[in-house]
């Protein structure tokens, strides 16, 4: 990952998640999107927890909020601010709204408020409460609300960064509610208030949020504040065109890294839901900065493809540190359980550099893996003994005397020999290979067998065919 260009520009983007349940893949390529711009100008990348709702926000899922973007590298610029601490000076900004006359206090009752919801709606337009010109009541301290005294006539433009400039009546626009009646701020107040206070340049978040940009830039012109730059960006949908859901096959961001992704592979995948340079698939992290620009976000949803991800992560992981993927294949087999020789971990560092081309996925590397942690003397499939015959113990035999006799015992050398001793004998590989292939791997997936005797060393390679050869004398 790489550190903030200098100098910083002036930029400051943010990833404000609800910490009501896990991270969704939603929620972090926006949080990506937001990296990456900011990235790319030079500016700052913040994070804030919007936790205003007590009754939803657990810790558990502000732990795995933040899990999942420390996975996928994603850190905060500055100190994370959580909203829910910041509530006095929302309440402070909404009494500055009232002296401005931009607000006013609403008695209306639960019954007066869904009359006046079902007269909006015939009218097609927006709540007005009868308070927002009226005196106050006889006793001003009953419960009430405090709500945003919006225009009642002209037009509110979101000039978005992906979607173009979107036109909203400010008559549709209702006079939202501020404060409730218990004093709490709402999220639409609590967001401008955070975002102008924490100097955000740059609202880029998922397009549901496109009606609250009119509210909230109404918000912003009442306070006298510069209007944030939006971008508002498509949802994600599954392969079939549908919202994502849990049918389509995960959707937490710890869901993807226990199914065996890589967070380079995975901020790639990513970064191609809904935008893209050229024709480029799998690019760097440096890369994906260089081109990135929020105006090239396309406008239609993007769709999770499960082949395209494989593909995308598969080619990281070739690219990958050969120690680093050792450790995470470890980690893989552990949590299947079962027991490791003692030695796994020097046996994976010697067997990843071999079978790691043909995995996408930690989990498949894992498998691959497999014939390389087999304990001596290793398990043979009726096969592989039914294909023990005497001449194929013989020949194995003579194989034997050659393999030990090998000066350097390296994937090409070992290439070449048994090419050597398949002419010397005058028999094609299929004489010999699939036999000394299950006496090397016990019938494990595995890689060409010049790959697996690499992998295995010359010492347990020869006390692999030796144990087979013993059980036929």
């Amino acid at each position: 990952m790489t550190n903030p260009p200098s100098p910083v520009s002036g930029v400051v983007t943010r990833f404000a998640p609800s910490p009501t349940g896990f991270l969704h893949i939603g929620g972090a390529r926006t949080a990506l999107f937001n990296w990456l711009y900011a990235r790319h100008t030079g500016g700052k990348f913040l994070v804030r927890v919007e936790d205003t709702d007590r009754e939803r926000s657990t810790e558990a899922a502000v732990a795995a909020i933040f899990e999942g973007l420390d996975w996928l590298g994603l850190k905060s610029d500055e100190p994370v601010i959580f909203q829910y601490s910041r509530a006095d000076r929302h309440r402070e900004v909404v009494q500055q709204m009232l002296e401005a006359g931009r607000a006013y206090r609403c008695w209306m009752t639960v019954e007066e408020l869904e009359a006046a919801r079902e007269k909006a709606r015939s009218e097609g337009k927006a709540i007005r409460s009868p308070w927002r010109d009226a005196p106050p009541p006889n006793d001003p301290t009953l419960p009430h609300v405090i709500r945003f005294k919006g225009p009642l006539d002209g037009e509110t433009v979101v000039d978005d960064q992906v979607k173009g400039p979107v036109t909203f009546r400010n008559i549709e626009l209702d006079d939202l509610v501020l404060l409730r009646n218990d004093g709490a701020p709402t999220y639409n107040l609590a967001v401008v208030v955070d975002d102008h206070d924490m100097g955000v340049t740059h609202v880029i978040r998922g397009d549901d949020h496109l009606n609250n940009a009119a509210r909230q830039t109404l918000i912003y012109q009442a306070m006298g504040w510069d209007v944030p730059a939006f971008g508002h960006i498509p949802l994600i949908h599954g392969p079939d065109g549908a919202k994502l859901s849990k049918r389509h096959g995960a959707q937490a961001v710890g869901e993807f890294a226990d199914m065996g992704y890589i967070p380079e592979g995975m901020r790639n995948y990513l970064a191609r839901l809904g935008w893209g340079h050229g024709d480029d698939e799998v690019f760097t992290d440096e890369q994906a900065i260089s081109w990135f620009d929020i105006k090239d976000v396309v406008k239609a949803p993007a769709r999770l493809d499960w082949a395209k991800l494989n593909f995308i992560n598969g080619q990281h992981l070739r690219v990958a540190d050969d120690a680093r993927l050792a450790d995470l294949t470890l980690k893989a087999l552990q949590a299947r359980g079962g027991d490791q020789p003692a030695d796994v971990s020097a046996r994976l560092l010697a067997v990843v550099p071999q079978v790691k081309e043909g995995a996408k996925t930690i989990l498949e590397l894992a498998d691959h893996c497999e014939f390389a942690l087999k304990v001596r003397p290793v398990a043979l499939e009726e096969k592989t003994v039914k294909q023990l015959s005497d001449e194929t113990v013989e020949r194995l035999t003579r194989l034997r005397a050659q393999l030990d006799a090998a000066p350097v015992w390296g994937v090409s050398e070992l290439e070449t020999l048994l090419k050597s001793f398949a002419e010397s004998e005058g028999v094609g590989f299929g004489k010999f290979g699939p036999s000394l292939r299950g006496i090397l791997t016990g019938g494990s997936q595995a890689p060409d067998l010049n790959k697996i005797m690499a992998a295995l060393g010359r010492d347990e390679s020869l006390g692999r065919l030796d144990d087979a050869l013993a059980s036929r004398a």
